[in-house]
């Protein structure tokens, strides 16, 4: 069973929005910080949105004032809101728990394309 599920993702013009949505299992989304991830072609994979311990978010500086990442304590679900996207955010989306020294199964992820 996967312990994290993305979804959301697409193609979109630069300006636009997308809202992703990452389904975590109970015992990973109830006790550990989490966070979005992002891996662009011949790029290392870097963290760009999370949660912290304490319940505050942290961002990437690169998408600061531009994504904002929520959950829903209900739906074990991680979501995260990307507004004025921009070519440079073309990458595979994945979430998983951050801050913490170690990390859940990855997910298949999700891409996302924005084109100018």
């Amino acid at each position: 069973q996967a312990q994290v599920v993305e979804s959301g993702g697409g193609l979109v013009q630069a300006g636009g929005s997308l809202r992703l949505s990452c389904a975590a299992s109970g015992s990973i989304f109830r006790i550990n910080p989490m966070g979005w991830y992002r891996q662009a072609p011949g790029k290392q994979r870097e963290l760009v949105a999370a949660f912290t311990s304490d319940g505050t978010t942290n961002y990437a500086d690169s998408v600061k004032g531009r994504f904002t990442i929520s959950r829903d304590n209900y739906k074990n679900t991680v979501y995260l809101q990307m507004n004025s996207l921009k070519p440079e955010d073309t990458a595979v989306y994945y979430c998983n728990v951050a801050g913490v020294s170690y990390f859940a199964a990855w997910g298949q992820g999700i891409q996302v394309t924005v084109f100018s």
